[in-house]
């Protein structure tokens, strides 16, 4: 998830992340392509660290320095600035920024959403004994989610939309996720959005009102790889060796759960026991703009800002 993302907010974090780059010196082969990548820890943004891993960027030339981050906006600062070279993000982070004139492309994608492979991945709960049974009930309700202007709140809006409700007699705060099941036993809210590993655990004591995001679309891209446009062209060679490493990963990780679920027990606090229950993140295998103008348009549609092609997000086809 993200938080609210301006061009003000980006410049003034980049100005500070611009000093980043000369507290990391990476230790590297000569013959290796130095590559600085950021991410969060989390299953969505795990599959640079698979890579490292398995030995697939080293393989392709390339040594990456991660660094791992609390928040989509510091990464987007840090790309911004040239403290990193690549950065991840959300799909509605990357519409947002786009929106307010940042210069930004994205050149892999991380994880899609596919309804119903990834449909129990995310949703909204509520207590067992309330009375919200429909879209409708939840007018004049408040719904938690972790970041304002979010997928979350953008999901739960368009579903809420779509079954005959009306988004905008809905109130959200923002409450992370560990914290929203607590929110919802005490009665300060009446619903929550959580996404895995946390939905999982707080369904066990709650009521699942709907699962994911098909109100947004059955098939979409959630998050992505970012780099400025400058930097792109001038080094494409990397570019599409990153990517190359990426889709490698990702066909991986898709076909290898348990070997991919104890990387990941590794570089994030998710318990090895939860992430064996959980329902998986799937890796997207392709990036295509048909694949990412559903996530642009919701995000326009519910954050207020003109959507446009998701074209003009992808790279210029080689000549």
């Amino acid at each position: 998830m993200k938080m609210t993302i301006t061009r003000a907010r980006v410049l003034a974090m980049a100005s500070g992340a611009a000093a980043m780059g000369a507290l990391t010196v990476p230790v590297r082969a000569q013959t290796l392509q130095p590559l600085r990548v950021g991410v969060l820890a989390a299953e969505s943004a795990a599959e640079v660290n698979y890579a490292k891993d398995l030995g697939y960027f080293t393989k392709a030339g390339l040594d990456v320095t991660v660094t791992t981050m609390t928040n989509t906006p510091s990464i987007v600062a840090a790309v911004v600035a040239g403290a990193l070279d690549i950065g991840y993000t959300t799909i509605d982070s990357v519409a947002s920024i786009h929106s307010h004139n940042i210069p930004l492309v994205v050149i892999a994608p991380a994880t899609d959403y596919i309804d119903p492979a990834t449909l129990k991945t995310a949703g909204v709960l509520v207590r067992p004994d309330s009375p919200i049974r429909t879209a409708k009930d939840l007018k004049g309700k408040t719904i938690a989610s972790p970041a304002l202007h979010s997928l979350g709140t953008t999901g739960a809006s368009a579903w809420i939309d779509a079954n005959g409700g009306d988004s905008s007699t809905v109130s959200y705060v923002e409450i992370p996720f560990p914290a929203q099941p607590a929110a919802l036993a005490q009665g300060r809210v009446d619903a929550i959005f959580e996404v895995e590993p946390f939905f999982g655990a707080a369904a066990k004591n709650a009521r699942v009102l709907f699962n994911g995001y098909s109100a947004i679309s059955k098939h979409f891209l959630l998050n992505l790889y970012v780099t400025t446009p400058n930097w792109a062209k001038a080094n494409p060679d990397l570019v599409n060796r990153f990517a190359a490493v990426i889709h490698q990963t990702a066909v991986w990780a898709n076909k290898n759960h348990d070997l991919s679920g104890a990387m990941l027990a590794k570089y994030t606090s998710i318990p090895a026991d939860a992430i064996a229950s959980m329902v998986r993140s799937h890796y997207a295998e392709e990036l295509t703009a048909a694949l990412m103008q559903p996530g642009i348009d919701a995000s326009a549609k519910y954050n207020n800002f003109a959507t446009f092609p998701a074209s003009e997000l992808l790279l210029p086809p080689a000549k």
